[in-house]
């Protein structure tokens, strides 16, 4: 029984150029696009991935909320692209009554 080899893929995240999206880069050698699995919140995203020996796997932080819903994925030649808006300033704030 072979053994299956466990990584932390290799990632990069990072604001666009106008500073109203979040970029995610995951690096997925030889993996296909259906054994991929990418979850997101609005603070922290999660990727799990496998091939035959290989299975990518790690969760992490995102530093500025984000609105998971209007995230949009592609992935080509190994590598997962994620652009995913910023949230608004104060978008889900809620108004606290003051006695």
């Amino acid at each position: 029984m072979a053994e299956t080899l466990r990584l932390s893929p290799a990632t990069c995240a990072y604001p666009d150029d106008n500073y109203e999206n979040y970029l995610i880069e995951v690096v997925l050698p030889g993996v296909d696009k259906k054994n991929i699995s990418f979850k997101l919140t609005e603070d922290s995203f999660y990727v799990a991935a496998s091939k035959e020996g290989v299975q990518y796997l790690d969760s992490y932080s995102i530093c500025c909320p984000v609105n998971p819903e209007k995230a949009v994925a592609k992935y080509s030649n190994g590598v997962l692209k994620v652009t995913v808006p910023y949230q608004e300033p104060f978008e889900k704030a809620v108004d606290v009554k003051i006695e």
